[in-house]
């Protein structure tokens, strides 16, 4: 079985060869870049990858043409800012060899800066598990701006846990509210395309119940203050974007 590793970027000069050097037991290596400007693309040949350059408005869009580009059997789907371990290959390797099923979840091990955060994330705003293994032909990203929905062909098999892929998340406190800023403009503009914007109580209660969730269910009180940071990050993020796309629709619609 061949596997194609997918990095969709934009200006990740910075931050690609980490990520590339640790994709480099994969059969195939596809990187997308979307509208960069930095030498995103000179770093990409240099580490042998075949090179999709383009404009896309969506999100979906660019990560589509990406899994279109591939070859592999299967596709593993990474960011810019995650690394591969070595020690995750073998699951890896062993997952795609026997799989009957179209996708699986790999473990994610979120940091900001050198802290390793296991515990609180959620509500869109973070993930300890995502469907990044799959068999070419099964996904498809839906076209929204961000965190777009996902359609599958076929069924989900088990997750592969025996190590985590490293995601540089934020870098500090900083990076992580204006992440929170471009995640809920983004996302505004898919409200207003889709022309429901929803209702200001329904989104307080939509932003009670993740804070809620994250600190509590998913347990971020065991991460102390950053528990309660991240939980209020993935609160506000749907509230922000209900009040960006109500009373700034004419700075957010695409």
């Amino acid at each position: 079985m061949r596997l194609s590793a997918l990095v969709v970027a934009r200006n990740e000069a910075a931050r690609l060869p980490a990520c590339l050097a640790s994709l480099a037991p994969a059969d195939e290596l596809v990187v997308v870049l979307d509208r960069s400007t930095d030498a995103s693309a000179e770093v990409a040949r240099a580490h042998g990858a075949r090179l999709v350059e383009g404009e896309w408005a969506l999100e979906g869009d660019r990560r589509n043409a990406g899994i279109a580009a591939c070859t592999g059997d299967w596709i593993l789907e990474v960011d810019a800012d995650e690394r591969v371990p070595p020690e995750l290959w073998p699951a890896l390797r062993a997952t795609i060899a026997a799989s009957p099923h179209a996708f699986h979840r790999v473990r994610i091990d979120n940091y900001v800066g050198d802290r390793l955060i296991l515990h609180g994330w959620g509500g869109s705003f973070g993930t300890t598990l995502k469907p990044i293994l799959f068999r070419r032909g099964t996904k498809r990203w839906r076209a929204q701006r961000v965190h777009p929905g996902l359609d599958w062909t076929g069924t989900e098999g088990e997750r592969i846990t025996s190590a985590g892929i490293r995601h540089e998340v934020d870098r500090d406190i900083s990076d992580m509210l204006r992440r929170l800023d471009r995640y809920s403009s983004a996302k505004a503009a898919d409200l207003l395309a889709a022309g429901d914007i929803g209702s200001l109580p329904d989104n307080i209660r939509r932003c009670l119940s993740r804070i809620l969730k994250c600190y509590v269910a998913r347990k971020g009180y065991k991460e102390g203050g950053w528990g309660l940071l991240i939980a209020l990050c993935a609160g506000l993020f749907p509230l922000l974007a209900h009040l960006k796309a109500r009373l700034e629709p004419e700075r957010h619609r695409g």
